[in-house]
């Protein structure tokens, strides 16, 4: 099983014909995705380099192709319609990659999702999702990732992270103890996005063939404290914790825009306590994710 995406998800990007679209899509598609098409306004009736039809709108890619889900590469300023185009015509799983969406965009995104329940966004500013060996929509690099049935251990874990570049870091240390990964997730660190720990959380629970949970948090806001709640309350399968930002000073914006220590609140102790209290084993750093991950499968480390 997976979560969210997997072989049968057929993706679409929306600008497809920006370097950034037509570079992904072409990572997307030699790793096995089925990408069906994109979208540029004014550009419908065209095809992009590796022959993928183009459309002038959302609608009209998914009457077309029947996709139901879309990767976002829309610059700054369009991307929140975009966001909202593609969940009005009717596709499921929305990945937004593009990073400095206003935070009020943003707030209006989330207030028009509500009444889009079939919609999931995952984003913005975040790597993408991955089921590994299935469907990749996004920025990762998918030779990192060990699918379940080439995981030397049998185990395999989904990871919820809100940094990409730890993320990358967690999968490989996995990959090389022989652990494999369902699904990952980069939710990303701006304040107000989409699916975070909690939804996820929930999702991996549920899902038979994974074993263990990353999650990987950082300073800023209280979702971190939320997620250990949660997991103390209804996961049962072990779960892996980081918290990215421990030296930070307070007040000063550390890398995104949601990872701030303000009012006392957010900080790297208060959430490394509450997962603690949860009793969610807790990686001192980022170099020993993949040992406390093993460690707690029993698998070695």
């Amino acid at each position: 099983m997976s979560i969210l995406v997997s072989a049968k998800t057929k993706v679409i990007c929306q600008g497809i014909t920006g370097s950034a679209g037509a570079f992904h899509t072409k990572g997307c598609l030699d790793y096995g995705t089925k990408m069906v098409g994109g979208v540029t306004p004014g550009k419908g009736g065209a095809k992009d380099a590796n022959g993928l039809p183009i459309f002038d709108t959302v609608r009209q890619a998914v009457n077309a192709t029947g996709a139901d889900a879309t990767m976002i590469f829309v610059p700054p300023p369009f991307a929140a319609d975009a966001i909202m185009e593609a969940a009005d015509a009717g596709i499921a799983t929305l990945v937004a990659i593009t990073e400095g969406i206003p935070v009020l965009d943003m707030v209006a995104v989330n207030a028009y999702l509500k009444d889009k329940p079939k919609s999931h966004l995952i984003g913005p500013n975040c790597p993408g999702i991955i089921t590994v060996g299935q469907c990749k929509i996004g920025i990762m690099p998918g030779y990192i990732h060990t699918s379940a049935k080439e995981a030397k251990t049998g185990k395999k874990v989904g990871v919820i992270s809100r940094s990409g570049t730890l993320t990358y870091e967690a999968v490989w240390q996995c990959s090389t103890r022989g652990i494999g990964q369902t699904t990952c997730v980069g939710i990303g660190g701006d304040p107000v996005k989409g699916l975070n720990f909690i939804e996820l959380l929930g999702m991996f629970a549920g899902d038979d063939e994974t074993d263990g949970i990353i999650l990987i948090g950082e300073i800023g806001g209280a979702d971190e404290e939320a997620a250990a709640a949660f997991v103390e309350q209804h996961v049962k399968k072990p779960v892996v914790a980081f918290i990215a930002g421990r030296t930070a000073p307070p007040g000063r914006r550390m890398g995104h825009a949601g990872a701030i220590i303000s009012g006392g609140e957010g900080t790297a102790e208060s959430k490394i306590a509450a997962f603690k209290s949860a009793k969610i084993a807790v990686a001192d750093s980022p170099a020993t994710i993949g040992q406390t991950m093993a460690r707690v499968l029993g698998v070695g480390a």
